[in-house]
């Protein structure tokens, strides 16, 4: 019996020594696996959004040369009764409004503040519809009806052959992919959890095999897709996001701060959410979109492919919200008013008749539910409005 407790205590001892060996190996991995299981953490969720750059890999998109934009301070907003409400209950982080280029309204909550760089989320994908626009003009890229696979092959044999850029454009790739975010087990998640361990966005996207339907049939939204429009892009450019969005789209705008980007293993970034950016910052990209790609005599964006993206062109449910190149429009949206949309509730919300631009940033763990207070399109109406 001694022996076997000697024989015991010397393998235990092995055990926690491989343990300890293994952990100092993979402790940057580690962490960040442990960062992705609490990211959304009830008393994290605030802090991480504006730190994400101290728990995953990340590459900075320079913001150039150019003086910072002034954003000119106008006449104050007499915002709803109801928006107090709907910031708590919405868990706001940060607001700024501009009408007509004038910030009329700014504020940030739960201890957020001005210099704090926001996750996007999904906004994120809004940039690189513009990036792609830019493209598109200057012929780099030929047509939205371009296979994806003539700007990425590795995507040969996968899902997305047969897909045309404009099908991954508006989520209708038909590639079987699980978004739900409270699921463990889910795509989205696994994805995020390739994100943490260093692992390739690329590998991952070029392993889906499965389709639920054949490209351009149907719409369903899964932002695998986003990934694979980065894949076409840099692809047909040779070139890091990074750096073309930074030269193409964001050096134009004299942002206050660089943005970064979350990236995985290999430094591809993760253009399908990983964006981060001030809220001030946020409104100057909306601000421009809002003026047809046009800032400060530049054409960032071409107008065209700015009203092509934002109008409702995918096969979204009647009655659903609508979706374009990238862009989300109301159920009954007005002609010009569509927004960027991140989980979460992350917004850049874009009414053009009224020349208003929202940004917002939240940590809002109800994103999926209604609420009592004014939905948030029916909030940022009615902030529109009383801008006027």
């Amino acid at each position: 019996m001694r022996t076997f407790g000697k024989w015991l205590g010397r393998t235990l001892l092995v055990l926690i020594l491989i343990a300890g060996a293994l952990f100092a190996w993979k402790r940057e991995e580690i962490t960040r696996v442990l960062a992705v299981n609490s990211l959304f953490s009830a008393d994290k969720i605030v802090h991480n959004f504006s730190h994400m750059d101290t728990m995953f890999l990340s590459a900075p998109v320079p913001r150039g040369d150019a003086p910072v934009s002034t954003l000119i301070i106008g006449q104050p907003i007499t915002l709803p009764d109801t928006y107090d409400a709907w910031v708590t209950e919405r868990a706001i982080t940060s607001a700024v409004v501009l009408k007509d280029g004038l910030l009329r309204h700014e504020a940030y909550y739960l201890s957020t503040g001005p210099d704090d760089r926001r996750i996007s989320w999904s906004v994120a994908k809004s940039f690189l519809s513009a990036l792609l626009g830019v493209l598109l003009e200057d012929g780099t890229i030929s047509s939205v009806n371009d296979p994806v696979t003539q700007y990425a092959p590795a995507l040969l044999g996968t899902a997305y052959d047969g897909a045309r850029i404009e099908d991954v454009l508006q989520m209708e790739s038909g590639v079987r992919f699980n978004e739900d975010y409270l699921d463990f087990w889910s795509d989205i998640n696994k994805m995020g959890r390739v994100l943490a361990l260093g692992q390739s966005m690329d590998g991952f996207a070029a392993g889906l095999t499965e389709t639920n339907a054949a490209a351009g049939k149907s719409w369903q939204y899964v932002s695998i897709d986003t990934h694979i429009l980065g894949m076409v892009i840099r692809g047909a450019t040779g070139r890091p996001i990074s750096e073309l969005l930074s030269e193409r789209i964001i050096a134009p705008l004299g942002l206050e701060q660089a943005p970064y980007y979350v990236t995985d293993g290999y430094g591809t970034a993760f253009v399908l959410g990983g964006l981060n950016l001030t809220t001030r910052d946020y409104a100057r990209f909306g601000q421009m979109i809002a003026q047809n790609g046009l800032w400060n005599g530049v054409q960032v964006v071409p107008a065209a492919w700015i009203a092509q993206s934002t109008r409702p062109s995918a096969k979204t449910v009647k009655g659903n919200t609508q979706y374009g190149y990238q862009w989300w429009m109301p159920a009954d949206a007005r002609d010009g008013e569509f927004f960027a949309r991140g989980i979460y509730g992350q917004y850049i919300y874009i009414n053009q008749p009224l020349g208003v631009v929202i940004a917002i940033n939240s940590a809002d763990k109800k994103f999926r539910e209604a609420g009592v207070s004014l939905s948030n399109t029916a909030m940022f109406r009615a902030i529109a409005e009383a801008a006027q």
